[in-house]
């Protein structure tokens, strides 16, 4: 399998994140796709001991996990946050879904970090539209790569490109929803504070629906780090 990793201006995280990856069992091909951070991104990544591919594409999460995954040697590919970890039963979670046949890809069980009612009530929300189909990026979105290339990749969008291409996945065939869960930082509602992360998410997600292009929808969720 190969563990592709979006990054854009993630001092803070990267080397957390490589260590991760560096003790799972057993190991995976790390690929780490930079979309042009100023800061000391690509310099700890080329010099962690994990030593992973380190590669350099245009900025747009999109571009950069298409650049990733046409880099990949893995069956499996996992679009894995910077800010997110994987669980320790991912290994073997990902290998059951690599000898499930008729199964393109799908996600993992999800919790946000840190105490709070808000928290807890965002994982349950979350849970709720994976009942549902839905699910994001944040919750590690696994494809088989040749369902990938099927699928032609990522659309070049500059937002909600992990919704579409869970939907995309959906049209192929059922999604697994792996165990887990796989945790993701809070920084974003940490950050901006609840009322305005959650008017976000929500104006996001139905205007999209309405029609709206995702080039205008961009400005409404600007990166957070």
């Amino acid at each position: 399998m190969s563990v592709i990793v979006p990054t854009l201006e993630e001092e803070t995280t990267i080397v957390r994140l490589l260590d991760h990856l560096a003790a799972l069992r057993p190991p995976v091909e790390s690929i780490v796709v930079d979309g042009g951070s100023r800061d000391a991104t690509v310099a700890l990544a080329r010099a962690h001991p994990l030593r992973p591919a380190v590669l350099l594409a245009p900025r747009g999460r999109a571009r950069q996990m298409n650049a990733g995954a046409a880099a990949a040697a893995g069956e499996l590919l996992v679009f894995l946050h910077a800010d997110t970890r994987l669980p320790p039963c991912a290994p073997a979670a990902l290998a059951a879904l690599a000898g499930r046949n008729g199964t393109a890809g799908g996600n993992f069980a999800l919790r946000f970090a840190g105490p709070g009612a808000f928290a807890r009530l965002l994982g349950a929300w979350y849970a709720l539209q994976r009942r549902w189909g839905v699910f994001y990026g944040d919750s590690v979105i696994v494809v088989r790569a040749d369902a990938f290339r099927e699928l032609g990749g990522y659309p070049d969008v500059p937002i909600m490109e992990d919704f579409l291409m869970a939907r995309a996945l959906r049209r192929l065939g059922p999604t697994a929803c792996l165990p887990g869960p796989a945790v993701t930082s809070s920084r974003r509602w940490r950050r901006q504070g609840i009322p305005r992360t959650v008017a976000s998410w929500v104006l996001v997600r139905w205007l999209f629906a309405a029609g709206v292009p995702a080039s205008r929808l961009a400005r409404l969720y600007p990166p957070v780090r």
